[in-house]
Order: C-alpha cells, then sequence, then structure tokens
C-alpha cells in the first residue's frame, strides 16, 4: 500500500493542474471558462482521443486486463485524472504483481476515482466492447463522447470508408426518453442534405445497442482552434460563420432549428469545409408535441444559449439558432464566452438581463463591422434579431467584401434614438399648455433641453461617419 501511495504522490508531483473537464456540455454543462489546453476528448465526430498511455503502449498490455485497458482510458477521457497518475497507478499494478491486488483497489485507494466512478466507467467499458459488434462495420478506435452518446471511427465493409459512428451508452438503452430523441436526431440528419451539414448514413439497432452511421470528418472543430490560437482573425471567422449561416437557412427551410450551436458542434475539414454537426437537440418547429412537453425547459449549452431558449418558450425560429452562432461567433473573436458565472443559472440570467460587451472593446483589432454583426445576432429580443440566415449572410457577405452592412448598423441604433427624441419634442411642443405662463415657460424649457439632447445626438452620428 506504501508502494502505491509513493507512487501516485510522484505522480501528482510532475501533473499539471490544467481543468481537463468538457467546456460548456450540453445539459451536463460546467460553467468554467475554457482552459489554456485542450481537454483529451474535445468530442466531435472528426476528432482523435488520446492514448491510454504517453509512450503510447497500450494499458492493457501493463495491467494484464482487457477491461483496465479500458477503463485506464477512460478516466484519463473524462478528466477524472491526468495521464501521469493512471500511469503510475498501472506501474504499481505491476510492482504489485502476485499480490493478487485489483487494478480498480489500487485506483479507489489511491483516490484517483471513487467506487462510484469506477461503477460507471466499467459499465462504459462493457459498452465499448459490445460496440465492437454491429454488423457491417469495423470499429477502429473511439473519437470522443458526450454526456449523451460515444463516437468511433469506423470501416464500412461494404464501401470501403470510414465512417462514424455515435453509439447510445448502455446506461440510457432502456429509457425511453433518450431513445427517442437518439432517433429524432439521426432522422432530422437524415432529412438535411447539405455541404454544410454532416451527413447521416445510418440508424439502426443491434440488441441492445442503438447507433447512427454519420459522416465521418476528418479535421478539427472550432472549439479546437479557439484552444490553440487562443481566438480567430477577423476573416477566418467571417469565413466560418457564414458557411454556418448557409447550414441553417438550408435546417430552417426544412422546418428544422439545432437549438445547441457551439464551437465543438462546428467541424472544418482539412480542406476548410464547415460542418455543422450534432442535431441531438434539433427539433422540428411544426413539432407543438413536443414544444408543448418542453414547455419552460431550458434545453441547449449555457454559454450559447438564446433568451428565448433560457425561458423555455415553445415558439421557436430561426432566431435562436442566430443567436447561438452569434454567441460562437463572439467567442471565436475575443477569446472569451459572451457571459460567465458561478454556474449554469448564473450564466443564462445573463443572456436574459446583461447587456453585452461590444467584442470589439474587449479586441481592438475587431472592425466595427463584424462587431455591428455580432450585436445583431446577439440581440436580447427576438424581432431585433436577423430574422433569417439569408439576412445574416447578406450581411456577412458585405463586411467579406468591406462594404457597409445593410441590416446592422450602430449608426441606424443612434439614428432612431435622436428620431424619438426629435418627436418627444414636438408631441410637447403640440400639448403645451397655454393657459398658465409659468407653466408655458417650463414646457418651453423642457423643449429646448430635447432639441439640445438631439443635436448632441446627430453630432455623433456625424463623427462617427467620419
Amino acid at each position: 500500500m506504501r508502494l502505491v501511495s509513493v507512487l501516485i504522490a510522484r505522480a501528482r508531483e510532475y501533473s499539471y493542474g490544467t481543468d481537463l473537464l468538457p467546456f460548456g456540455t450540453t445539459r451536463t454543462v460546467s460553467t468554467q471558462p475554457p482552459s489554456s489546453s485542450p481537454p483529451p476528448s474535445p468530442g466531435g465526430p472528426g476528432a482523435a482521443g488520446p492514448s491510454p498511455s504517453g509512450t503510447g503502449e497500450s494499458a492493457g498490455s501493463r495491467s494484464g486486463s482487457a477491461s483496465d485497458s479500458l477503463v485506464a482510458r477512460l478516466i484519463v477521457e473524462r478528466g477524472l485524472a491526468p495521464q501521469t497518475e493512471v500511469d503510475a497507478a498501472i506501474a504499481a499494478l505491476r510492482a504489485n504483481a502476485g499480490q493478487g491486488r485489483a487494478f480498480s483497489d489500487i485506483l479507489v485507494d489511491a483516490q484517483i476515482v471513487t467506487r462510484r466512478q469506477l461503477a460507471r466507467l466499467r459499465n462504459e467499458a462493457e459498452s465499448d466492447k459490445t460496440v465492437l459488434r454491429i454488423p457491417g462495420f469495423q470499429m477502429i478506435r473511439k473519437l470522443g463522447a458526450g454526456a449523451m452518446a460515444s463516437v468511433y471511427l469506423a470501416k464500412q465493409v461494404s464501401l470501403d470508408r470510414l465512417v462514424a459512428v455515435k453509439v447510445l451508452p448502455k446506461q440510457f438503452s432502456a429509457d425511453q426518453n433518450f431513445i427517442e430523441r437518439f432517433y429524432r436526431e439521426g432522422q432530422a440528419a437524415a432529412k438535411l442534405s447539405d455541404p454544410n451539414i454532416v451527413g447521416a448514413l445510418e440508424l439502426g439497432r443491434v440488441g441492445e445497442q442503438h447507433y447512427f452511421v454519420m459522416e465521418y470528418v476528418d479535421g478539427d472543430t472550432v472549439y479546437d482552434r479557439i484552444v490553440a490560437a487562443k481566438r480567430m482573425k477577423d476573416r477566418d471567422a467571417l469565413q466560418i460563420v457564414r458557411q454556418i449561416a448557409s447550414a441553417l437557412k438550408h435546417a430552417h427551410a426544412a422546418g428544422f432549428i439545432h437549438r445547441d450551436i457551439k464551437p465543438k458542434n462546428i467541424m472544418i475539414t482539412r480542406s476548410g469545409v464547415v460542418k455543422l454537426a450534432d442535431l441531438g437537440l434539433a427539433r422540428a418547429m411544426s413539432d407543438k408535441k413536443t414544444a408543448e412537453a418542453e414547455r419552460h425547459k431550458a434545453f441547449g449549452t449555457p454559454y450559447y444559449i438564446s433568451p428565448e431558449q433560457v425561458r423555455g418558450a415553445v415558439d421557436l425560429g430561426p432566431p435562436a439558432d442566430i443567436y447561438g452562432l452569434g454567441a460562437t461567433f463572439y467567442h471565436m473573436l475575443t477569446g472569451r464566452v459572451p457571459f460567465e458565472g458561478r454556474d449554469p443559472t448564473e450564466v443564462m440570467r445573463h443572456h436574459l438581463e446583461s447587456p453585452l460587451t461590444p467584442p470589439d472593446q474587449i479586441v481592438s483589432g475587431i472592425s466595427q463591422s463584424t462587431a455591428e454583426i455580432v450585436e445583431m445576432m446577439m440581440a436580447k429580443k427576438a424581432k431585433d434579431r436577423y430574422q433569417s440566415a439569408q439576412e445574416l449572410m447578406d450581411d456577412l457577405d458585405l463586411a467579406l467584401a468591406a462594404q457597409p452592412l445593410r441590416y446592422a448598423s450602430r449608426e441606424a441604433d443612434i439614428s432612431a434614438l435622436a428620431s424619438q427624441v426629435e418627436g418627444t419634442a414636438e408631441t410637447e411642443v403640440a400639448e403645451a399648455p397655454r393657459s398658465s405662463g409659468r407653466a408655458s415657460s417650463l414646457h418651453l424649457a423642457l423643449i429646448i433641453g430635447l432639441s439640445a439632447l438631439s443635436a448632441a445626438l446627430l453630432i455623433i452620428i456625424l463623427l462617427i461617419r467620419k
């Protein structure tokens, strides 16, 4: 036991304190800002997961059990412990060979995982072994995992091509709600055929195993790029958002809203094609039954969720996805999420109530037109946002061409305010009473003051235009 403790303690001396928990996970949400290092498993269909060992050697070959190998890998993928601690536990197992100590006992005694966590990991490890037997597919490796599913790289034998296979975890295979949602995702994806949306290929079940085969995207995610570069350049971000806006135009025309636009759900191929992934929360706008069942429930990822989704509104439309894309755009440009908080509730309250700090006030190099697009995408009221993906695409194209925007403009907002002030002044003149000289004087002073304010606003407009 002393040897185990020494090995683990030594490993912890060299392990860095990076938070490995996934950022912005849907439903099971971490509200800590993104770490400077990417999590071991980005969780996207086209991203590779970590090897179970820093040396590339299989953990199973050292622990003597294929199940132990899977558990060791899952501990690192879930961010429960850094690789150094898992390697130290495996070394302790080898040092105690012949003493009858199980790998699970070493992990628990060293406080790497609890018994309850270990039980969940073993269930998932069993699911991993089961998924290897899906007919017609040769499983190659696990690409990533989220709260609701795991994704594997596989070869489709009949067509000799690489695909991604999404599998519903065994612990959800008896829950009808999870199963229905899983199938809704596959069916929604099958109805969408667009170069900027990850394509659906097959949906099925083997025994208790539900699976969804999709196009394999060989590339990375927007989240990966934010982590690597801290933030993106204006033009790069504009081009990525432009392609996702095109994907949303297609999805909305087909009657679907995505409801979970975020950096981890936007993938980029090696050739630069941007693809929208993960339709797990997608809902048909005509599906009133599901909408009513979800009334007053917030579905989405708190860092990127629209105000109407926070309220659990029934009538969601394209502006909800445009807000999520705007929050993602903001993160791409500034390297930080629009709103932070101590917990998901506080983050979502900010989306409802707190004013947005313009992105060009955070990063001085962001152009005014880009900032104006983001601000309009993230307007609190849906009616104040772009009403369609096409409107957004029009402004993005103008921004890329360095032309004046058609829809988003801070000048238009100031002009509207000035007009409102002038209208108020005119109303005061029309309604000013004439029976009292003193009252007339007060109204005259008020009119003069409002006129001065109007003039000041117009001067500001002229200065901005210069």
